[in-house]
């Protein structure tokens, strides 16, 4: 769905034969879109439509403008209705898929994930969005293989090394997923998600939180946890009842009341 003022723009305008648009506008949209200019870009994107500009190209526009300024639900219905006219490139798929997992529509994020990383030539954020695809759906061997793809493409990018070292933690691997969190911090050491995520997995390893057994279901490792909360909660080690409960969040799959309710007590003493 074009933006309010798009649309407004659109109908005050006498539309002209395309070929009058100046073709500059769309470059230099696209261009102030790519270095973080997006009030330039959508002044731009409003000009060209006024000018009667349209298309796969002002749509794709559009839709990216949408996704840059963290619109999800618009991005996502924009680059649908592109992949429906016809219009299924890579890039569209990748940032479908990734408004899709902002908006934790997995079912959505799926076939549009499965789209760009089938495109020659995929970008390491689209195997990221397919790793973080597969952690929502605990397919660990997916996981495995999409970051591992992500972080041949980018081995300098924080962002994928998060992932690896947080689909670790969410399987109780905590030893594992320090050394990927620690690179991660290095490269990105102002990420307050990244920080918190090593603080954790640090916290799990020297509290020895109980790790997950082999076909345990994310439920009974997610209670055994909170047990392991309140246990140390009791013993005075806040540290460890905070680890405890914030992984048992995680590893349930679902909000766990009972974990959720000892992490808000315990934080707040």
């Amino acid at each position: 769905m074009i933006s309010a003022l798009l649309l407004a723009l659109s109908t005050v305008f006498v539309p002209v034969p395309a070929q009058a648009v100046d073709p500059s506008l769309i470059r230099d949209a696209s261009y102030a879109m790519a270095v973080g200019r997006l009030e330039e870009a959508r002044l731009l994107i409003a000009r060209a439509v006024g000018a009667g500009a349209k298309g796969p190209a002002v749509d794709r526009l559009i839709a990216d403008l949408a996704f840059a300024s963290d619109r999800f639900g618009e991005a996502l219905g924009l680059y649908n209705r592109l992949i429906a006219s016809g219009h299924k490139q890579a890039g569209v798929c990748e940032r479908g898929a990734i408004a899709a997992l902002q908006l934790g529509r997995v079912a959505d994020a799926k076939p549009l994930a499965d789209c760009a990383t089938a495109a020659p030539g995929a970008s390491w954020r689209a195997w990221n969005a397919r790793g973080v695809l597969a952690d929502l759906t605990h397919d660990w061997s997916g996981a495995d293989e999409a970051f591992a793809r992500a972080h041949e493409l980018a081995p300098a990018e924080p962002t994928v090394l998060n992932n690896q070292g947080w689909s670790l933690v969410l399987r109780g691997n905590w030893a594992g997923a320090v050394p990927l969190l620690e690179q991660a911090a290095k490269l990105d050491p102002k990420s307050r998600r990244i920080g918190d995520n090593l603080e954790l997995a640090r916290a799990a390893v020297i509290a020895e939180l109980p790790k997950k057994k082999p076909n345990e279901p994310q439920r009974a490792w997610a209670e055994r946890l909170n047990d392991a909360g309140v246990a140390a909660e009791l013993n005075g080690d806040k540290a460890k009842a905070v680890a405890a409960f914030t992984q048992a969040l995680e590893a349930s799959g679902v909000w766990y009341d009972r974990a959720a309710n000892n992490l808000e007590s315990v934080s707040a003493q």
